[in-house]
């Protein structure tokens, strides 16, 4: 029945998609543009995407994703049903849908993304946590007696757990994550240059400039914004020494956090991390030198998935394979709409 099985990462920033044994088959930002005047969706995805910044007054481009749940529940509905319907559109069989959660979610928060998946079509509803989902498209077999360690760095939120026997041993979540990043870096120019950007050219910064120390990496890019000084545009280059004061604080709250989850790990498990390393997902991840200062940090080897922007949609499809080997962060949720 794999061919109506789908898994959904439902990401702050991105809504990727996968189907075991065709990998992913839509990736396309969580985004929805509405018309005010009428209350009427106009677009979803990368066309939505296209009207941030540039919109008239009575048309507002909206993520109703929050820090990895829901904060608007009628436009996630909207937009899961139309991307899940884009994807699979078979009327005679409802697909089963596997969808990835941050660890640290509540009852409310993950009743609301099993109501809004079930609108879409789905006749059963799985929640697997991101840490879990990211290890298991990252190729580690979690199923065995060894531990191992995930940080998963998404857009709303890192999730950080170790992982052992198809079960979680340790976890925690932090609200420092991709699109933290970019807030801060857009607060940095703001503050330093007297200049302006939007949050798509900060993004632009944090994945072609930033870097974390204490990395020999060094690029600058040419960037447009309007001056404060004037109210006019304005060009002017930023460096990647320039960006250091607005990532490292967050860099170091996220270490701090898998630091505190290494000290509540049991001592053989530790042993195995201490071995085999960490693994870091999610697209956070890729912020450059992450990794070499992790390591440093930690004293333990840390390295990048190798498709850590995609592995958490690849390991919530193929969750559905496994499932009954799986312990703890793996649940069947459609019981829980029979509670209300």
């Amino acid at each position: 029945m794999a061919q109506y099985d789908i898994g959904i990462d439902l990401g702050t920033t991105t809504i990727i998609i996968a189907v075991e044994g065709k990998g992913v088959i839509l990736n396309q930002p969580s985004v929805v543009a509405v018309d005010n005047r009428k209350d009427q969706v106009l677009a979803v995805g990368d066309e939505a995407l296209a009207m941030v910044g540039r919109t008239p007054n009575y048309i507002s481009a909206i993520r109703p994703l929050k820090d990895g749940v829901i904060s608007n529940h009628m436009l996630t509905r909207e937009l899961i049903c139309r991307f899940v319907n884009k994807v699979y559109d078979s009327r005679l069989i409802k697909p089963r849908v596997a969808v990835c959660v941050p660890a640290a979610i509540t009852g409310i928060e993950s009743d609301a993304v099993v109501e809004a998946v079930v609108a879409a079509g789905a006749r059963q509803v799985f929640l697997i946590d991101e840490p879990m989902a990211a290890a298991i498209g990252s190729g580690i077999d979690i199923r065995e007696p060894t531990g191992h360690m995930v940080v998963d760095i998404g857009g709303g939120t890192t999730d950080i757990a170790v992982i052992s026997l198809g079960g979680k041993v340790r976890a925690t979540s932090v609200n420092v994550a991709g699109n933290t990043f970019d807030d801060e870096i857009m607060k940095f120019v703001r503050s330093k240059f007297n200049v302006a950007i939007g949050l798509r050219t900060a993004e632009e910064l944090k994945k072609q400039v930033a870097c974390c120390k204490p990395s020999t990496f060094t690029s600058s890019m040419e960037v447009k914004g309007r001056s404060l000084l004037t109210g006019l545009p304005q060009k002017f280059t930023v460096k990647t020494e320039d960006l250091y004061e607005a990532v490292m604080p967050l860099v170091e709250q996220i270490t701090v956090a898998a630091h505190q989850v290494l000290e509540k790990t049991p001592p053989e498990l530790a042993g195995d991390i201490f071995t085999d390393g960490i693994m870091l997902t999610g697209g956070g991840s890729m912020l450059k030198g992450l990794d070499e200062y992790m390591s440093q940090e930690l004293k333990v080897k840390v390295r990048v998935s190798p498709d850590p922007v995609n592995c958490v949609a690849l390991g919530t499809a193929h969750c559905l394979v496994i499932g009954e080997d799986l312990e703890t962060g793996f649940q069947d949720a459609t019981p829980r709409l029979g509670r209300r």
